[in-house]
This record gives C-alpha cells, structure tokens and sequence, in this order.
C-alpha cells in the first residue's frame, strides 16, 4: 500500500516592506521544522474608495517584482517560497482572503514598533477632537490597524515578530502563564530551538512573597509543562518572583536571542476597545525587550460581540458584511482580477529562475506552431525560439509544427530546423477532419506531451522569445492560474507605411462589445482573440473545441465556467506585428466569432437562438458596374473534449506508464 501523502504545512507571509523579509523567512523555515511545507510571501495593494480597481495593475506589478527578490532569501534557508499580490481596498482583508484561499495554518507579520511619541499624539488629540464631536473612534492600535483586524478575523494561528536580529540563536525564552497560546508558544519554539540548535528556557512569573512551599509547587508544574510541551531535553522551566510580571519578562528577555509569548487569554469582562486582541501584556514585552519577540495568537472562533464590534466600526476595521457585499459587485471583481492578474513579459525574462520552477514542479512544457502557408515568417519562428528556449535554456521540451496542408515550404523548412511537422488531417484520422486552426489546436493536443501546452501564430514578423516565455510565467510562478492570453500592440500595414495603431479590428468592433454585454466576467481581457496563449494540460483537454475563428473566445467562456475568472491570466507582450487580414475576410471572422458566443449563450441559459438560416451569411460582391448577394454557408463545428477520446486516453496513459 503506497504511503499516505503528509499534508503540507502552510505558511503566509504578507511583507510590507521586502528588506524585512531574511528573519521572517528563517522563522517560517524554522516553525517548519523539516515537514513538508508551503511558504507563501503575500504582497498586498491598496486602491483607495472612489479609485478603480484597475488601477493598482502597475502598482501590483512593481509589488511582483520586489517581492521576486525574497525568492533568494529562501534559497538561502533551503524552504521553498512562492510569492503572491492582491488588490483591495483595505490589506486586511487581502491578508484574510489570502489565508482562504490557501487554506494557511499560520501567519507571520512584521511589526515595525509601537508609533513615535508625536504620532500617539496627534493621534490621540484627533480622537479627543472627534469624541467630543460625538463620533465613535476606534481603538489605538495594539501592533497595527491591518494586523489588528486580521487577529479579530482569527482565520488561522497567527504570529506577530517585532526584528531585533536573528543572528546566533543560542537560547529562547518562553514567558508561560498556560492555556492555548502559550501551548502553541511552545510548539513554536521547540521547533526554533532545532532549527538554530538553541536551548529553551521556560519563564513563570510569580508574585513575590508567596513563600518557598508556593514556589515549589509551581515549580514542580512549570517543569510537567515542560515535560508534555517541549519535546527537548534542552529545555528547562524557570520561575522568577517579582511584583511586576512585565519588568521580569524583560529583564529576563536580556539574557537570551529570541523570546516567544503567547498573547494573552481574554478575561471575560474585557471592554470590546480591542486592547485584548493580543493583550497589553505581549505588545509592552514585544515593545520594549531586547532581542528579537514573537507574539502568538491560536486560532479562534469570531463570536457574536466581536460581529457587534466589527458592525459598528468604519476605516481599517471593515465589517464581513461590507466585505462580501464588496466582492459580490462584478465590475469591482473585474477590476480587480485586472490589476492582480495581468502581467507583463518582462516579469519573466529571467529564464532560468523560469526552468528551475518548472523542474521543481515537475511539470513538462510543449510548444505548439500551427501554421498554414507561413513559409516566409516560420523559420523565424523557430530559430528564436527554439534557440533562446530550448538549445541555450531547457524551457521548452518540446516544439512542433501543426500543419494545416500548406501549399507552400513551410513543413519543408520547419523540418530542415529539426522540427516534427504533423498535418493536423493526419492526426486522429478515425475522427475525421475539419478545416480552421481551431482543429489544428484540438488535435495538437493529442502528438503534444507537455503537462503546460503554449500555441504562439507563426506569422509573427516579429518574433521574440518573450512571445513564449511571457505565456509560461505566470503559469509557473502563480498556481491559481490555469490559462494565460497574451496581447500586445496591433500595428496596421497601410501600403507600404506600418501604421502604429490600428490592428485587432475584430476585436474592438465586435468581441470586446459582445463579450461586455453577455460576458462581462471577461471584460477585462484586453485581447480575447490574440493567438497566442497557454494552459494546462488538465484543463485544455477537458474543453470542447471550435474548429475554426471561434475556438479563442470559446476556449475562453468554457474556462470561466469551468474553473472561474480567478484561473486566468493575461501578459502583455509589446508588439506584434503580422499581415494583415482585408476587410471582407474580417467580416466572416466576426461572424463565425459571434455564431461561436451565440451558441455558447446558448447553453449557459439553455435557450435556442441560433437558426439554420443563422449559418448563411450573405456577402455583397462588388463589381465595376453592379452589385449582387452571396450566401455562404459559414460556421463551426465543435470537437468534444479530447479526454473523451480513446486514442487520446490510452496514448496519454502509455506515456505515463513509461
């Protein structure tokens, strides 16, 4: 019987600032304590009330960036860390959503230290100012208004670390008064002691005076706790008398690298003022001792007062009403999927960071090239690409050519630069063939074996590597997304002058308004049509496909219904320049295109609103001296998902079984 998979253990941390991030890491490194687990370092984007969404893209993408310099810091430590951004309006709740969504077991802030003497003042004068004008005021903060708020939440155990250093750990201190926080104090600090091959030494403060017997007595059970809880022999349990426990904590806290504290237990007659979130106890010991001191907080239940609480308050400290009333607006989702999810390809250009992802992930990548008559621009195509990403960097596994019959030396060339060339109506023969780059697409799926499948058009003049790598990144680097489109800059050919603007007619004239009006999950995608993307296999080969111009906006809705908007992705890849279709040929596109999200309003509402008539398009031939009608018979047909296909299936399970 095969061993049973250990459940990682996960770990996010949201940084403000990114030089702050070399302790926090060595204690997400140390807390993990050799178990399989998944550190997260979260960046969170703030977007004012009254400003789009929308507008934190550059922002998220300069946080993307910053935060790539953490992946070091990881290398160091030998624990593996991913890096995340997300929008919102206030961090907390990007902080809370975040935990949701993957389902975290511990949070690490960075405090940076209580406010300065003129900011408690200012601040406590615009509180006075506002009391007597009869408004509510919220509490001063116990370590930060975001970090507050999320303790409130309690979505999972948290731990607050005020930085002195982390430099020769050689002993913890463990100020202990019981309960679950100082259990998971304890937990926590065995697991440090380890990682830094430290001592632990656990503190119980005492009132003075309680006599010898007392002493003993607690003595005799700092030292069971001890026993039960530390799980090292290189842990003992210390009492010290004093009249003040915080003075005993800190003058202790000198002799020792780390302190690790259990916030304090909440007294049931606390006042909701939220002085109790950690207690005042933890943030004067995290304030004022000198090493380096962790605050931890168990995961609780948020009760009915605290609901009470978070209603009545405004500012930093949103109620979960406002917040899932935020959320359910589509435009603020859009909005938002925009700023967090659109990428550009630079953020990928370092190619070998990009195969060390791959190769820690396991995961294979194919290039697809379909083509048809390209023999002017494909040998392009494949010098730099293959070139830049698969002979100089092992990104790409591996490159074929789907040949759609060409008429021209396009199989030829691809084949003399070593690449296969299989003509789409050659593969899975016994389902027939169609004819449209959307059935190239759908039976590429079968002779391409990578667990990440990219198509990228070969008519690109243009042609850059980051054409392919830009698709691949996000894919690699955020695993949430599961289909990534590029777009890009659309020059136009006016005769022999290249026009900057102008290209992508189709889409502006008639995908973008269609897709606002019926699909506007997708109103964000900022070219729905470009013909250049990649997916996952596990996702593509469970889509129908159309055969022809309708299978980008297809594949398109299918995702969103399938695994939702946050699956997507979009990178901007500058330029692309290509010929140029004539006007009439863009007209059938437009209109297999629209036939296409037609039929697929279709099945989402389950209505009939296509014809047979809806198949005829009829075309206006001009002439020198008249004018007449043309009906063609223009449409797609739908291929099923390829994991219906028995020759798909078994050759997908003997590549497995090799």
């Amino acid at each position: 019987m095969p061993a049973r998979r250990r459940t990682p253990y996960r770990i996010l941390l949201p940084l403000a600032n990114p030089r702050t991030a070399r302790d926090l890491v060595r204690i997400g490194a140390g807390v993990a304590n050799g178990r399989p687990t998944e550190i997260t370092v979260l960046g969170i984007v703030e977007v004012p009330e009254g400003v789009s969404l929308s507008e934190g893209a550059t922002q998220a993408r300069t946080s993307r960036r910053l935060l790539q310099r953490v992946l070091d810091v990881g290398d160091e430590e030998g624990v593996e860390l991913r890096t995340m951004v997300r929008i919102g309006r206030y961090a907390a709740d990007g902080v809370i959503e975040a935990v949701g969504e993957e389902g975290s077991d511990l949070v690490i802030f960075g405090w940076g230290g209580p406010p300065t003497a003129s900011q408690s003042a200012r601040a406590e004068a615009e509180a006075t100012e506002l009391t007597l004008a009869g408004e509510r005021v919220q509490p001063r903060p116990v370590f930060s208004p975001t970090i507050d708020a999320v303790v409130r939440e309690s979505p999972c155990d948290i731990a607050v670390v005020k930085q002195r250093g982390l430099d020769r750990v050689q002993s913890i201190l463990v100020p202990v008064r019981g309960g679950p926080h100082a259990e998971l104090a304890m937990r926590i600090s065995r697991d440090l002691a380890k990682r830094f091959g430290a001592k632990m030494v656990v503190l119980h403060v005492v009132p003075k005076g309680i006599g010898d017997r007392a002493v003993q007595r607690e003595q005799v059970a700092v030292d069971a706790f001890v026993r039960e809880h530390a799980g090292t022999r290189r842990a003992t349990g210390l009492i010290r008398e004093a009249s003040s426990v915080r003075q005993a904590i800190i003058r202790e806290a000198a002799n020792h690298q780390l302190v690790v504290m259990g916030a304090s237990a909440q007294p049931t007659n606390a006042s909701p003022d939220g002085r109790y979130l950690f207690g005042t106890l933890a943030e004067s010991v995290a304030s004022k001792a000198r090493p380096t001191v962790i605050v931890v907080k168990t995961k609780q239940s948020l009760g009915l007062a605290t609901f009470d609480e978070l209603r009545a308050s405004e500012g930093t400290l949103a109620h979960a009403d406002a917040y899932v009333e935020r959320t359910r607006s589509l435009p603020a989702v859009v909005d938002r999927w925009f700023a967090e999810n659109t990428f550009h390809a630079h953020e990928f250009s370092d190619i070998r960071k990009l195969v060390a992802l791959k190769e820690r992930q396991n995961l294979t990548i194919s290039l697809g090239l379909p083509a048809l008559n390209e023999e002017k621009t494909i040998g392009t195509v494949i010098k730099r690409v293959k070139s830049a990403l698969m002979d100089r960097v092992p990104l790409i596994d591996q490159i074929v050519v789907i040949d759609s019959d060409s008429k021209d030396r396009t199989a030829e060339i691809a084949t003399e630069l070593g690449v296969p060339v299989h003509r789409h109506s050659q593969i899975l023969k016994e389902t027939g063939t169609h004819v449209g780059k959307g059935e190239a697409l759908w039976k590429s799926l079968h002779v391409l074996d990578g667990d990440v499948v990219a198509w990228i058009d070969t008519d690109i003049s243009n042609i850059q590597p980051r054409f392919v790598y830009g698709l691949l990144g996000p894919l690699l680097r955020e695993p949430k997304i599961q289909y990534v489109k590029g777009f890009y800059q659309r020059p136009i050919r006016q005769g022999d002058v290249l026009q900057a603007e102008g290209g992508g007619r189709v889409t502006e004239l008639m995908a973008r308004p269609l897709i606002n009006l019926f699909f506007p999950e997708l109103s964000g995608m900022i070219q729905p049509l470009s013909g250049e993307y990649a997916g996952r296999r596990e996702l593509l080969e469970r889509l129908p496909f159309f055969t022809g111009y309708a299978v980008e906006i297809g594949l398109l809705i299918d995702i969103l219904e399938q695994v939702g908007l946050p699956a997507l992705g979009q990178v901007d890849l500058e330029r692309r320049i290509h010929r140029n279709q004539p006007l009439p040929n863009l007209s059938q596109m437009a209109y297999v295109i629209l036939q296409g999200a037609i039929r697929k309003l279709e099945e989402r509402h389950r209505l009939e609103l296509l014809t047979e008539v809806g198949r005829g398009m009829k075309v206006i031939n001009t002439g020198k001296d008249h004018f007449n009608l043309e009906v063609l018979e223009i449409g797609d047909e739908i291929r099923p998902p390829m994991n219906s296909v028995l020759a798909y299936v078994e050759r997908r399970k003997s590549l497995k079984d090799r």
